[in-house]
Formats: structure tokens, sequence, C-alpha cells
């Protein structure tokens, strides 16, 4: 677990043009053996974030996937409970990332969203794969690292520590916070 920063004070974020992207927290996924955080610590961050981004006005994007081919998806496809609500964008993806023929750069960029805040389930499959697609289309990059977790610790380590870093600013869910004015 990654001890206590001082929050850099140049990560103080525009609720206008930033957004939460919360991937994969579905009943099925968020019940899987995670490290190291299971998936209701997960979902618990993840929650307390988007009632943070809503209450400045900052979009929450919530990406689920579905199995392309399948006539019905597994039980527990949907979103986690309460999770979604008004205002919400939710969308629907059929790859690892969320942005392969969803629409969603075209969306965030008709918002004017240019940061993008992740977490979600798994750290390093649909968050990474996300992640490195909206980096690739310029979008700026934040990762809550207590809002999200793998399958094994290690797995979740290496995004955390080795690739993250790279392409942009790991945080805790205490360390985010808002421009004055937002």
């Amino acid at each position: 677990m990654t001890p206590p920063r001082t929050p850099d004070p140049r990560l103080a974020l525009d609720p206008e043009r930033t957004a939460l992207v919360l991937v994969d927290l579905m009943d099925r996924i968020v019940a899987l053996p995670l490290e190291p955080y299971r998936g209701t610590e997960v979902l618990s961050v993840a929650e307390e974030l988007a009632a943070a981004f809503r209450s400045v006005g900052a979009l929450v994007v919530l990406i689920r996937v579905e199995r392309p081919g399948t006539a019905e998806q597994p039980a527990g496809s949907g979103l986690a409970d309460g999770l979604l609500r008004e205002g919400d964008l939710e969308i629907v993806k059929r790859t690892i990332g969320g942005f392969q023929g969803t629409g969603l750069d075209e969306r965030l960029r008709e918002r004017g969203i240019t940061t993008l805040v992740f977490g979600g389930i798994a750290t390093n499959l649909g968050v990474e794969s996300t992640a490195r697609a909206a980096g690739d289309l310029g979008h700026q990059l934040v990762f809550v690292e207590d809002a999200m977790s793998a399958l094994t610790a290690p797995e979740h380590q290496a995004s955390v520590k080795l690739d993250f870093p790279r392409l942009g600013s790991v945080v805790t869910a205490a360390e985010v916070r808002f421009a004055k004015g937002g």
C-alpha cells in the first residue's frame, strides 16, 4: 500500500474539465477475489469519489463490459446497485478498454473534458487499457490508487508503481481535490 504523501499542489482539478472514470464496477467483478483491496473496498471508495465529483458538478463516467456475441449477459453484469445517478454517463464496452467503439472520446470532448481521474477493476486490465487509450487521445490522467484493485497484488502494484507514473499522476482518494471555485 502507498504511504501518505503530501498532495501535489499542481493537482487541483477543474470540475468543468475533469471527469471521474470508473471501470467495471459490476457485481460479478466486485465479487472476485481481488488484491490489495477487496472489491467492496474499491466500490466504497469509488462511491465516495463519485459523490465528491457530483457535488462540484464534475462528470462521472461509469464503464461496464458486455460480452460480445452473447444473447444474455452473465448475472451481475449491470453496474453495482446505486452507483449510476442522474447526470452520469454510462458507457458499455465490448473490449478490455473503454474507448474502442464506444463514442466515449467524442462525448468527453463535447463536454470540454481534458482530465480523467481513474478507478475501477482490474487495475492492470480495464483501468490501464482505458487509461492508455485516453493518454493516446491527449487526455491528462490521474490514477486513484485506493479506488482500484486487481486479481493479484503484484499486478496492481506493477500498474501503480511502474506504468501509471509514466502516464499521469498517482494519488489516493484523500488527495483528490478541486481548484478553488470548484
